[in-house]
């Protein structure tokens, strides 16, 4: 059985390869469709334009920071035993895959949205298919990549340090092989946090210089083609939420998969079979999970006007989720073990220590599903929290009535509400999974989560593409039953949208922890005791790590929208003729200044990730940096819930009054006042829902991954360290005192 796993290693590239032959063709058809007039053609073009320019100048800074980190990881893998520095190898590739894949992501956007805007002037179903086909573009160029990538250096790095050296695959070849490879991890979610937060600055810079000015103050229609900021405004759709959320799924989809194999080069069953099952594991199931994504994209189609585009996209949804999991069923019966497995940390003289978990391949199985449930349902909690017609949003909506304070009042209230019932649901997840396979249960239930990331992405970024196509279609000023279908779309999008952060914040919960136990491992620690000063006050730092960035994060969106109201006004003042249709605003000033903000503000709030697990672990030491993980990751799911929710309800509360909104027997429109404090909240929102809620997953990903991949320096720290041994040393003398003081 084991020699049938190791040749199945070479075939878990070929997954990821169908992944992009199939993403290939369905771009040619998007490429293919008609793109509409002139006028539609130039205004697509801006975005573009400015798509491609942010890209560049982002790219250029990020290839500084890439070749500095790959230079100090080359070194550091010469320093311990464990590591190599083929490591800068695997950071520099994950960085570049990460990078590309949310560039084909932006190309794919840029060409769907006017398409999507000329699809719709025929039917909702066609623009549908456009706009959704141009996603699933993006979804699986994501997954494709990633299961490449990740295959692919996993073949290498497995031949060379252990099928070539005769290593053992439970033993410190697989460790070094593994250790190695969480590089290539690194690299993904280093750009991925960069580009989400320069990504979310740029976009709502952008959509709220374009609010306050244009809707606000100039009483025009969202997108109108006289809002110098319009173009802006639509280009961070596309660097926010498609760059952006292709640069951060592809690596939290690594990520968790990494997580997974660490702990799986762990198991071994009674019958000393241990072999490289649990490892390959995660990315056949991820493998898996891309076909059936193909299949489930499939089956999202409309006939006519008024069916539901959410149940189109729930039905695809759902198709590749039972699928993925009837399938992953037949596979780990098939590579697993039949003897009870456990993991090698928890045996002692050849006894399981108390507590510990041994469990089945069906266990295994069990804890898979367990992940699917825990992600179908925090999906469903966040679109009841953010959908239009439903409880909270209906409440935000009647507080407006009273005034824009109110208004926040509600949103916020709203958003810390919706972290209640995901962090009961995750908290069931993390039980349930460990109670069937352990902690590589918990890491493997992350595992079936992200395992249809194809389509969830592709749902995802469909949104993005709609509120393209809506914004042309208004700047092209189009029929209205134009408009009408793309903003069908676009509502939806946004419901899915703030669905989609919800799922990856919760796949973040789970493969942080998953991330943590590989931390606490490959450290050599045996416990983290919180009752321990220094590992408390860690607690306490990492609880705060996510609120100064996040203050860093809106901030910055403050300042560059700040400078945006000022260039909106500065046109509308000097350029006679505008508001008369006469004269063209100066769009490319407003691009320019959120492409420079972005860039130079997202520097800071990426180094706290990078560097505090640094500072605190080779200060501190392993134990104090692990009481730091565990503070970020809490804080950290609860502040990207609250944040993401708040805004995704604030979005669609201002939202409802496009169509007319009831509140106390009367119907309210646009432009009324209850609507206006509505923009204010959905102005306030934006920062929360695509700068910092969103970034928050990365972050606390990131620096478990850091702390992964500096853990072989801080074991050779405890072991070569005459403080660190002074210490253990008096600890061990000071047990029995203590243990008779307390029999006293």
């Amino acid at each position: 059985m084991d020699l049938l796993n190791e040749y199945l290693i070479y075939l878990i590239p070929l997954f990821g390869l169908v992944g992009i032959l199939v993403m290939a063709v369905k771009a040619a058809w998007v490429t293919k469709q008609p793109a509409g007039d002139a006028n539609m053609t130039e205004l697509a073009g801006y975005i573009a334009d400015g798509a491609m320019a942010f890209l560049r100048a982002e790219w250029k800074v990020l290839s500084y920071f890439v070749v500095v980190a790959g230079i100090l990881l080359a070194y550091s893998g010469t320093t311990v035993a464990t590591s190599s520095w083929v490591i800068a190898v695997s950071f520099v590739i994950g960085a570049f895959l990460s990078a590309f894949a949310g560039f084909i992501g932006m190309r794919i956007a840029t060409k769907a949205n006017v398409r999507t805007t000329e699809a719709a002037r025929t039917s909702l179903a066609k623009a549908l298919k456009v706009s959704f086909t141009g996603g699933t573009v993006m979804g699986l160029g994501v997954a494709g990549l990633a299961i490449i990538g990740l295959g692919s250096l996993f073949i290498v790095f497995y031949t060379m340090y252990v099928k070539n050296t005769g290593g053992d695959v439970n033993g410190e070849a697989m460790a070094k092989a593994l250790d190695v490879l969480a590089g290539f991890s690194l690299g993904a979610e280093s750009i991925a946090l960069f580009a989400r937060v320069g990504g979310g600055i740029y976009t709502k810079a952008a959509d709220v210089g374009a609010d306050l000015v244009g809707k606000v103050e100039a009483g025009i229609p969202e997108d109108d083609v006289r809002n110098p900021a319009t173009i802006a405004d639509n280009v961070g759709d596309n660097v926010g939420d498609v760059a952006g959320m292709g640069a951060d799924l592809f690596g939290s989809y690594v990520a968790t998969m990494l997580a997974t194999m660490v702990l799986g080069r762990e198991i071994v069953s009674h019958d000393n079979f241990g072999g490289i099952a649990p490892v390959l594991l995660p990315m056949v199931i991820a493998g898996l999970g891309l076909l059936f994504s193909i299949v489930g994209a499939s089956l999202v189609k409309i006939k006519n006007e008024t069916d539901s585009v959410q149940n189109a996209l729930n039905i695809g949804n759902w198709a590749s989720i039972v699928l993925t999991a009837i399938a992953t069923y037949f596979v780990v019966q098939w590579m697993l073990p039949t003897e009870d497995m456990h993991l090698t940390r928890d045996v002692v003289d050849g006894v399981l220590k108390p507590g510990a978990k041994e469990f089945d391949k069906t266990d295994v199985f069990l804890a898979i599903i367990v992940g699917l449930i825990v992600g179908t349902l925090m999906s469903i909690i966040t679109e009841y929290y953010t959908a239009m017609g439903k409880r909270p949003v209906l409440s935000i909506i009647r507080q407006s009535s009273t005034g824009h304070a109110t208004n926040i009042i509600g949103g916020l209230a709203i958003g810390m509400e919706s972290t209640v019932l995901p962090i009961l649901v995750l908290a069931a997840g993390i039980y349930g999974s460990y109670h069937f396979a352990g902690l590589y249960g918990v890491a493997v239930a992350a595992a079936g989560m992200m395992a249809t990331t194809a389509m969830q992405l592709a749902i995802d970024a469909f949104g993005p593409i709609a509120d393209n196509a809506g914004g042309i279609a208004e700047m092209s000023r189009l029929p209205e039953e134009v408009r009408h279908r793309t903003d069908n779309l676009d509502a939806v999008g946004n419901t899915t949208a703030a669905t989609g952060k919800g799922f990856a914040i919760a796949s973040a919960a789970l493969t942080s922890l998953a991330l943590f136990a590989a931390f606490v491992g490959v450290a050599g620690i045996e416990h983290i005791d919180i009752y321990k000063a220094d590992v408390l006050a860690g607690l306490f730092v990492g609880g705060m790590i996510p609120f100064i960035f996040s203050a860093l994060a809106i901030s910055a969106v403050g300042r560059a929208a700040m400078a945006m109201v000022e260039e909106v006004r500065r046109q509308f003042r000097e350029i006679p003729g505008i508001m008369e249709y006469k004269a063209k605003p100066e769009y490319e000033k407003c691009v320019d200044i959120s492409t420079k903000a972005s860039i130079r503000e997202m520097v800071a709030p990426g180094l706290i990730a990078l560097i505090t697990p640094i500072i605190i672990g080779f200060a501190f030491g392993p134990e104090v940096l692990g009481g730091l993980l565990a503070g970020v990751t809490v804080s950290g799911v609860l502040m990207g819930i609250f944040q993401s929710n708040a805004g995704g309800a604030w979005d669609n509360a201002k939202k409802s009054f496009e169509k007319g909104v009831e509140i106390n027997g009367e119907i309210y429109y646009k432009k009324s006042e209850p609507h206006k404090a509505s923009v204010t909240g959905d102005t306030v929102g934006d920062p929360f829902k695509d700068t910092s809620g969103p970034s928050m997953n990365i972050l606390i990903k990131l620096m478990s991954i850091v702390s992964l991949v500096i853990a072989p320096h801080l074991n050779h720290q405890v072991d070569t360290n005459p403080r660190i041994q002074r210490e253990l040393k008096q600890q061990s003398m000071e047990k029995p005192m203590i243990q008779r003081g307390h029999k006293l």
